[in-house]
């Protein structure tokens, strides 16, 4: 049988709030789903708009309202410096489309992370001046860290309001307002938000200020596509607060009421708008305009977005579609290096030493090279730390990612910040994902704290961070991660495999399976429901030599019932299975027009065989 952890370990109905008395008895696994992810009162389930918690508890939030109202009212250049992902884009359109409604006179701006990297550089703020001649810049979903960009665009005379909702233990930039729910000391209640969040707050607030002064406005609950979209791409937490911005955002594209450019991209992925799902967002719209900052400029990305014509976002989404072919191409060829370079090492040696395309300055820290070298014998990695000079600066976090999920490591890939630029003084930048119960970012700040030599700039959250070094510090930087983890409880680098428990038998109805997947928002801090039981096994084949394709009997199902295992473990099965435990996800197949229950099965183990 399968090892799994249960969700929800209290007892039914003796631990039910009296408020979910009668769902329990009318949905008693959506019952046990929602107290397995700490649901206790009926308020936690209502998704109206009213239900979103109030702006005013945004710190500066008024502040930027009233700085903003006054550049719109004087006709003053506004100039939006945004980010080169998903959330950053999201948030750029938002800004532009209600921002121009309103009788703005404004801009954009990205950042092209191969030139100037990632803020309100000074760099930026220069290309600024010198193509738009700003009175005030705007930044959205970056700028929590820009002191330096901040002072060199003060210094010039414009004002700046920042809205960003990285995490951060400094002092804020001395901007003219700073809208953050994590800076130091703003007591808005959710800590969730992801830049589009936040600038969908302030611009909330600022078309409340102006209808109540009788000026032009704009209604911003009508772009709540492209916050849901934001904040799925983002992998923000969805806490209550997000799951009603993902819901309405939803709806609305379901309905056709959001962006031509979405419209447009799903119709290219071969989706149907009006039965769109919230995975759609992180898998099928997400990757393709994260493509555009990846591969080329974000900006195809946001003119998509903001696309008013139909053939224009067409144009722009299939650019975008071919974008992200070649950056899974780009993908592809790094995890096959990446794989190689791990394969490679011996099985107690520590991880993080990979190798390079060139030999590694030996300029790092000898006490630290001898603190590693003390338990690279005695101790399993814990860290993947990887550079090649070859390697794509567009592509390191999904490389990054990719590691972390195959190996349950903390991953960090490293690329050149200029592949023309590969002395050991020069920069290589990183981009790291975590695991549950290692806050990756502030894994990073002890570095910097402990070695402030090491690192040169660093952000980002629990469980994705974006760092730079020199060159030559590398091999340093990956001892010291190390060293840091080999601290850590060992039972955090044991992956665990969680379960809903068991399906009655009536939940295996098409009814239940859409009511499931349709009407509730899952993904992050909410995790998609995730069942386990025993079946009999009635057929199995193998498709393309690597997905597993399988007819379940379940006890008290009157018809055989559809599994589907991508990419298999051929270990984990055996051709004479006549029982097996299978752990898996519950979706609905649709082909030409008739729809079956499925099981998207994640693991399998082999309870009975034939004799």
């Amino acid at each position: 049988m399968l090892k799994l952890t249960p969700r929800f370990t209290g007892t039914l109905p003796d631990d039910l709030p009296a408020c979910f008395t009668q769902m329990y008895q009318q949905a008693p696994t959506l019952t046990r789903l929602f107290l397995a992810r700490g649901i206790q009162s009926d308020q936690d389930l209502d998704y109206g708009l009213s239900a979103l918690l109030p702006a005013q508890g945004l710190s500066d939030v008024d502040e930027a309202v009233t700085l903003m109202d006054e550049a719109i009212e004087a006709q003053r250049r506004i100039l939006i410096v945004g980010d080169f992902d998903c959330d950053g884009a999201t948030s750029t359109a938002l800004m532009m489309r209600i921002l121009s409604q309103m009788g703005a006179v404004v801009d954009f701006v990205v950042p092209d992370r191969f030139k100037y990297g990632y803020g309100l550089t000074p760099e930026i703020v220069q290309l600024g001046i010198e193509q738009y001649q700003p009175d005030m810049i705007i930044t959205v979903d970056n700028g929590i860290s820009s002191h330096e960009g901040v002072d060199k665009a003060i210094a010039n005379g414009i004002k700046v309001i920042i809205t960003d909702h990285h995490l951060t233990t400094k002092s804020k930039p001395n901007a003219h307002a700073v809208v953050n729910p994590n800076q130091l000391g703003c007591s808005f209640e959710s800590k969730a938000l992801v830049g589009v969040g936040v600038a969908f707050y302030l611009l909330g607030r600022l078309a409340k200020y102006r209808r109540e002064a009788g000026r032009s406005t704009a209604q911003v609950s009508r772009y709540l596509d492209l916050v849901a979209l934001g904040t799925i791409a983002d992998v923000g937490v969805l806490d209550h607060n997000n799951r009603i911005l993902v819901n309405h955002g939803l709806a609305a594209i379901r309905a056709g009421r959001c962006s031509l450019g979405i419209l447009a991209l799903l119709e290219l992925a071969g989706r149907d708008y009006q039965k769109m799902s919230v995975q759609d967002f992180g898998f099928v719209i997400g990757p393709r305009i994260n493509a555009a900052g990846r591969m080329d400029n974000m900006r195809i990305g946001i003119e998509c977005l903001m696309a008013d014509d139909m053939s224009d976002a067409k144009r722009l989404a299939f650019e975008l579609d071919k974008l992200n072919k070649e950056r899974r191409y780009v993908e592809g060829e790094m995890r096959e290096q990446a794989d190689e370079i791990l394969g490679q090492l011996q099985p107690n040696s520590d991880r993080s030493q990979a190798q390079t395309t060139d030999e590694q300055s030996d300029d790092s820290d000898d006490s630290l090279k001898q603190q590693a070298e003390s338990f690279t014998d005695k101790a399993q990695p814990r860290s993947l730390i990887l550079y090649q000079d070859n390697w794509h600066q567009g592509v390191i976090g999904i490389v990054a990612g990719r590691l972390k999920e195959s190996h349950y490591r903390p991953a960090i890939v490293f690329a050149p910040a200029d592949d023309t630029q590969l002395d050991g003084q020069d920069a290589i930048k990183g981009s790291a994902r975590s695991i549950p119960g290692i806050h990756i970012r502030d894994a990073i700040e002890r570095i910097a704290e402990s070695h402030p030599e090491l690192i040169t700039h660093f952000g980002g959250h629990a469980m994705a961070a974006g760092l730079t070094l020199k060159r030559k510090d590398f091999k340093a930087f990956a001892e010291a991660f190390e060293l840091q983890m080999q601290s850590v409880e060992a039972s955090v680098f044991e992956e665990q495999q969680f379960t809903d428990g068991q399906l009655l038998a009536e939940d295996f109805s098409l009814q239940f399976v859409e009511a499931l997947t349709q009407n509730h928002i899952w993904g992050h801090g909410f995790v998609p429901p995730q069942f386990d039981g025993v079946f009999d096994v009635v057929q199995a084949r193998i498709l393309k030599d690597k997905h597993l394709k399988l007819s379940l009997k379940y006890p008290g199902v009157m018809y055989p019932i559809d599994a589907i295992w991508f990419n298999y473990d051929p270990k984990k099965w055996d051709y004479r299975a006549q029982q097996v435990h299978v752990l898996f996800e519950l979706s609905i197949n649709e082909w030409q027009g008739n729809q079956n229950i499925q099981l998207m099965v994640k693991d399998v183990a082999v309870t009975q065989i034939s004799p």
